[in-house]
């Protein structure tokens, strides 16, 4: 209805599976990289577990647009089906004939064996998808099990993906399917979209969709983001609900008022959905939040003032952290009275690798890091990212009039982060962090000695050799001999196979990343954020 009116070729916030409009997080990027890691492995199974709406189906269509043609795929998208039920599917799916008035097993299964090995002599891989997982019964889960059984001596004839809600990992982890569980090769866990993301993933659509304009101001951006708790098909839902009320009035921007009018649609349509449909704390607190707004908005109306309904819907979204542009919650050091510049960070960054960090010097932070042989990793991502790179990182923090600040993450844990502002430490909460940052950072690492690009494969230097040292001593194993050890194949599987375990892009190529990984791996001497005792 809207298309023509802000000139799009399409409706850009469908909440169809299309792999065109999927938005590759950094989260997004490494399920996919997980997924055709899977596909071309040696077979068993692969999972792919996430929220509901986070976008578990729309990767795996796209991966289906990565693999070679020739490729045999079934896709249920219904497993909510007996023993015998699910097998006749396979078939069906697999273009298997069986026997209408069959019932047995045995022959199901028969049959599929036989698919299967004359797909392998075909060198075809055969693929089984199957989609909402935790539908799925132990019975069938342990069918599947046993379809994985058919094998050669190098791989599985049967590869099986699935695709799950989170509570489907908690049932993989009964001890009746512990069999299937241990014949998982790879498996990746989606969350919800950060601030930044949401932004990121909104532009993208609309790109897709054939608008370069921006329809959603920033100040819009972290509405939707508080609203939907960052899960893509709700703010597809939201996000479609408020340009249409955008072109009801006439208007050629979002703005506040047409996204709470949009928010309290949908929190009634939700309502009659029942309960729970959405687990997220986020999004729970939404519906909350639209009843608070709904009563904030008759006000408003009874007493006819539109500028205190505005004012009254942003404090609802912040009830006790920003007041004014000060910040006033108790766990929360007040903005305007630290320290705003990056020195004070820098310097605390610096001496957690006990290094001294010299204010006013003409060398920039990163240059005085080289100096005493570290490097600066500057990067734009989540709480996860920082998670998984485990080291002390300095954030770019922004109050609520748009004032950046500086501060030191300096511990992280599941339900709190420890963060320096100067001379003042506070244990906070990861929402508050959520909130004033948009993901940008900066740590430091210690790289090997002549180090000064990606390690690739076909490459011969010292560096391939402190490699190959520092993985045997990981991995368990003997350090080729010899110096300047070419970067072949051989280091090249061990290089992805630590690149897996540590849930980076299993590529083979070692950058800095793999780099930051392997340091404390190999147990040096650096600061973390998470200690390995925890770990």
């Amino acid at each position: 209805m809207y298309n023509e009116y802000f000139g799009l070729k399409e409706s850009p916030f469908s909440i169809a599976p299309d792999p065109r409009y999927l938005y590759m997080s950094g989260q997004h990027r490494e399920a996919l990289a997980h997924l055709l890691y899977g596909f071309n492995s040696e077979g068993g199974f692969v999972l792919l577990t996430g929220e509901v709406g986070t976008g578990k189906t729309t990767v795996c269509r796209c991966l289906l647009e990565q693999i070679p043609e020739n490729s045999a795929i079934a896709f249920i998208l219904n497993p909510k089906l007996t023993v015998g039920e699910l097998l006749a599917t396979i078939c069906d799916e697999f273009g298997i004939k069986y026997p209408k008035d069959n019932s047995g097993i045995k022959v199901f299964v028969d049959l599929i064996n036989a698919y299967l090995i004359d797909a392998h002599a075909g060198d075809r891989r055969a693929v089984l998808i199957i989609d909402e997982a935790q539908n799925l019964s132990s019975e069938v889960l342990e069918q599947l099990r046993l379809l994985t059984n058919l094998e050669t001596n190098r791989r599985k004839l049967l590869l099986i993906m699935l695709i799950g809600q989170p509570e489907f990992r908690d049932k993989l982890s009964k001890p009746e399917l512990r069999q299937l569980s241990q014949r998982i090769i790879a498996r990746y866990h989606l969350c919800a979209l950060s601030m930044k993301d949401v932004g990121a993933y909104v532009k993208h659509r609309l790109a897709v969709a054939g608008l370069q304009n921006q329809l959603f101001p920033d100040s819009i951006i972290n509405k939707v983001y508080r609203l939907s708790g960052g899960v893509p098909r709700l703010i597809n839902v939201l996000c479609d609900r408020t340009l249409l009320g955008t072109y009801a009035r006439n208007r050629k921007l979002v703005n506040t008022s047409t996204l709470t009018k949009a928010a309290h649609e949908i929190f009634g349509e939700m309502k009659t959905r029942g309960q729970g449909e959405y687990r997220k704390p986020a999004v729970w607190i939404l519906s909350v939040f639209v009843f608070i707004v709904a009563g904030v908005v008759l006000a408003a109306t009874y007493y006819n003032n539109n500028e205190s309904q505005k004012v009254a819907v942003n404090e609802t979204i912040k009830p006790d952290i920003m007041e004014s542009g000060q910040i006033q919650n108790s766990d929360w050091p007040d903005g305007g009275q630290i320290n705003r510049g990056s020195e004070p960070a820098f310097q605390e960054l610096f001496s957690l690798w006990g290094i001294t960090y010299k204010p006013g010097d003409n060398d920039s932070a990163c240059d005085q890091a080289e100096v005493n042989g570290l490097q600066c990793y500057n990067g734009l991502g989540n709480l996860n990212n920082l998670r998984n790179l485990n080291r002390p990182a300095a954030l770019k923090l922004f109050d609520d009039e748009g004032g950046e600040y500086y501060a030191v993450l300096t511990a992280l844990n599941a339900e709190s982060a420890t963060l320096s502002f100067g001379a003042e430490t506070r244990e906070v909460p990861l929402k508050y962090i959520e909130s004033y940052w948009l993901g940008e950072y900066t740590l430091l690492w210690r790289p090997p000695p002549d180090y000064n690009e990606a390690i690739k494969p076909g490459m011969q230097a010292p560096v391939v050799q402190w490699l190959d040292k520092q993985l045997a001593q990981v991995q368990g194993g003997t350090a080729r001999p010899g110096e300047n050890p070419e970067f072949d194949g051989e280091l090249v599987n061990k290089v992805k196979k630590f690149q897996f375990a540590e849930g980076i892009t299993p590529d083979g190529i070692v950058g800095a990343q793999t780099l930051i990984h392997l340091n404390t791996a190999a147990g040096s001497d650096i600061p973390t954020l998470i200690d390995r005792k925890d770990n």
